[in-house]
């Protein structure tokens, strides 16, 4: 019976060899398909622009993002195997987590939404949807959208884009920005954007479906 068993068992090189099974290391902190977990420091990644999650595979690898998991995981993988694990989560659509409901005033909640739809051109701060779309699902091929994330993950983000623990391409359009918020921005906008509901499509936008307010080193601005 031992002998019966052993001979139908898998082997190691018998099981799939499609993207989904390599990427099973990302699950624990990713979740399935990359859909999140309860954990808010570790992003949803279904559904991003591939470009987008190319660029921060690569910024990892390249040690110009630290994280030490994350920098360990990647430092000897070839940047088009990178490339192929962008692919694969940009394609995925689970659903968004719900959305979080916030205990923060609703002066606070009120200016966040301020910030995210309007801006504030006297401070420099364009509006987020400005960027990330009116629906805040991104546009191709590189600006993630801002749904399902947590209100903690965003702080903290936006944090490392004032503080220069965080950069991207030059000229680096979110360093730029988050540069003129204060902490207060910085709670209320991440604590109004946790809370949107999904919208029934959440895909990104189309590249060059809107011109972006300034130039930002990791999107073309083709804008029509």
């Amino acid at each position: 019976m031992f002998f019966a068993f052993a001979a139908n068992a898998q082997t190691p090189n018998d099981l799939p060899d499609t993207m989904a099974a390599r990427v099973q290391a990302c699950t624990p902190c990713h979740g399935a398909e990359g859909r999140g977990t309860n954990d808010p420091y570790f992003p949803r990644l279904a559904g991003k622009p591939s470009g987008y999650l190319y660029h921060q595979l690569l910024a990892f690898k390249n040690d110009r993002r630290k994280y030490p998991p994350m920098n360990y995981l990647l430092e000897f993988l070839p940047d088009d195997y990178l490339k192929k694990i962008g692919d694969y989560f940009a394609e995925q659509r689970p659903d968004l987590p719900p959305a979080a409901v916030s205990d923060l005033s609703k002066s606070v909640l009120q200016h966040g939404e301020d910030l995210a739809t309007q801006g504030d051109m006297e401070r420099g701060i364009p509006a987020c949807v400005s960027c990330h779309g009116s629906s805040l699902t991104g546009m191709e091929p590189a600006i993630p959208g801002l749904l399902g994330l947590r209100a903690a993950y965003i702080s903290a983000q936006l944090g490392g884009w004032r503080y220069g623990t965080r950069t991207a391409i030059a000229p680096d359009c979110m360093q730029i920005v988050a540069g003129h918020l204060t902490e207060d921005d910085v709670r209320a906008v991440a604590a109004w954007l946790a809370q949107r509901p999904a919208p029934a499509d959440a895909s990104p936008a189309p590249q060059a479906s809107f011109a972006l307010p300034f130039a930002c080193g990791s999107q073309p601005n083709e804008g029509k």
